[in-house]
């Protein structure tokens, strides 16, 4: 081999290993829930085993006389996403939040495999052990599509529907855009790298964009999107959910009757307000709340604002609705 070759074998040489050895400083492994729990669980945290080996982490918290809440938290989020409303809805309401499987402190069985259908199913199943009675069933983002499929397919066992930024109607023609992690996530190349990587610099751009305010994406708040998505098993649900590309017609969700309050932050960037608004006009008699300077998570960015509307809301629900 002459010189010229050597030295080009040389370099191939040192960049393969400079890859590889970047590309193991990146890997990330799980991290137990254990170490998970100690960290992220609080003195209201709450574990109910349930059918297919799911061991479901909630909150039931508030005026255990009020009427019932069921928040459901979105996509790689967490029940720790409605704090901030339920620090200020507890005095009046009973407020019971969850994670999803594949989402902070829940346990799922290897395989375990989510649908829409799936996570209303276990929301209502929840909700049913703990005799909430009627309930109005909360969801932003994902979790608004697990809201209103139990208000489609359990509409008997719902008091009221809150819509927060919620995925709905699909994503006409929009597939290209919003933050780059979710880009990523609708490719098989990109699922495949978020697998292992370190993903948290493109959480945190993620974040951004949902927070609209950089100032409320806290490097805490980085750190338990980032932990959370660790938790054993977790990322192969998550990634297997595709970043929620759920979403029904407009014909689909004229079938709801519940009553429903849908909100929506103007400056969302993960679900276009466009969407959220003809989510409002598809179902019969929904009110709609705009919200110029939020974002996708307005119980978070101005949760003394939005709160007030749901209690206005609340206040104004049927004392008994028909099924």
């Amino acid at each position: 081999m002459g010189r010229g070759k050597l030295i080009f074998a040389g370099i191939v040489a040192v960049v393969v290993i400079v890859l590889v050895g970047g590309f193991a400083l990146l890997q990330r492994p799980d991290i137990p829930y254990a170490t998970l729990q100690a960290k992220y669980a609080n003195a209201q945290s709450r574990f109910m085993d349930l059918p297919g080996g799911l061991h479901v982490h909630y909150r039931d918290q508030g005026n255990p006389a009020g009427p019932p809440l069921v928040m459901v938290h979105g996509f790689s989020a967490s029940l720790q996403a409605w704090e901030p409303w339920v620090a200020i809805l507890t005095p009046d309401y009973r407020i019971v939040t969850l994670d999803l499987p594949g989402h902070g402190l829940t346990r799922a069985p290897a395989g375990y495999k989510a649908t829409i259908d799936r996570y209303a199913d276990l929301t209502d199943d929840l909700a049913q052990r703990l005799k909430l009675g009627r309930y109005v069933a909360v969801g932003n983002s994902m979790g608004g599509g697990v809201a209103w499929d139990l208000a489609l397919r359990r509409p008997s066992h719902l008091r009221g529907l809150v819509l927060v930024d919620s995925a709905g109607l699909s994503h006409r023609g929009r597939r290209g855009d919003g933050p780059l992690i979710f880009r990523l996530m609708r490719n098989p190349v990109g699922r495949a790298l978020l697998r292992n990587l370190d993903s948290r610099p493109l959480i945190e751009s993620g974040l951004k964009a949902a927070y609209v305010d950089p100032r409320l994406v806290t490097p805490a708040l980085v750190d338990r999107y980032a932990d959370l998505a660790r938790a054993p098993g977790h990322r192969d649900i998550l990634l297997s959910i595709q970043g929620g590309d759920e979403g029904a017609s407009a014909a689909t969700l004229a079938g709801i009757h519940t009553p429903t309050l849908v909100m929506v932050g103007e400056k969302d960037a993960l679900i276009p307000p466009a969407d959220g608004k003809a989510l409002a006009a598809a179902i019969p008699g929904a009110k709609l709340v705009v919200y110029p300077d939020a974002g996708h998570v307005p119980m978070e960015q101005i949760p003394a604002r939005s709160a007030a509307d749901l209690k206005s809301f609340l206040q104004n629900l049927p004392a008994s609705p028909t099924a």
